[in-house]
């Protein structure tokens, strides 16, 4: 399956100031973004799939891939075009089996070994980072620099996308190095202006591509 990774937003209400968390996405692809990851870790499994269902609606009207932390299960109930998982959730060969082929899994990786096992496996895209230091994820442990998505991005055939402090100002360092898109939390959905935010990331994306 191909997908655009340039602009792929985090959707975490714990970031989001207050706002609803249907709003926030609902500006973010009316900004172009192109992925949306559903990212509620406080949440119940019911509470996430209302509003992963809710959120689809929004992200199948433009077109957009929605992508589901972690959890398969949760994918899988709402329907959801896909999955991203961390290195103590179901490894990707598992989730591919339970997914099928038509569903894009996303995998983090941090070195080349681990994102070749992770297209080994069935992986769709690899979410390399942390590239700069970030308060968005306090387990990211310490930043490792854009070095490693140039060797990433030589090493696999699938996408990468840098993740873990990226903002307007240092997303083309990230591209430039090699990333095909950039995820980002705060950067958007902190945002006074979550639209604008994401139209300012994507210009900051394409810039950096030439």
């Amino acid at each position: 399956m191909r997908i655009d990774p340039s602009v792929y937003v985090i959707a975490d209400r714990a970031f989001g100031r207050g706002r609803p968390l249907e709003n926030l996405v609902t500006a973010a692809v009316a900004g172009g973004a192109t992925m949306v990851q559903l990212r509620e870790k406080e949440w119940s499994a019911g509470r996430v799939v209302e509003a992963g269902r809710w959120l689809l609606e929004v992200t199948r009207r433009a077109g957009v891939p929605l992508i589901v932390n972690d959890r398969v299960d949760i994918a899988l109930a709402i329907g959801a075009d896909g999955v991203h998982l961390g290195p103590d959730d179901l490894p990707v060969g598992d989730a591919r089996l339970l997914l099928g082929p038509e569903k894009i899994i996303g995998a983090s990786a941090a070195t080349v070994e681990e994102a070749l096992a992770a297209q080994a496996e069935g992986a769709n895209y690899v979410g390399v980072g942390s590239v700069f230091p970030t308060s968005s994820k306090p387990d990211a442990g310490d930043a490792i620099g854009v070095e490693p998505l140039t060797r990433i991005k030589a090493a696999v055939e699938i996408a990468v996308v840098a993740i873990g402090g990226i903002t307007h100002a240092n997303a083309a360092l990230a591209i430039r190095a090699g990333a095909d898109g950039v995820a980002v939390i705060s950067a958007v959905i902190g945002a006074d202006d979550v639209a604008g935010a994401t139209r300012r990331l994507m210009e900051a994306v394409r810039a950096a591509r030439g």
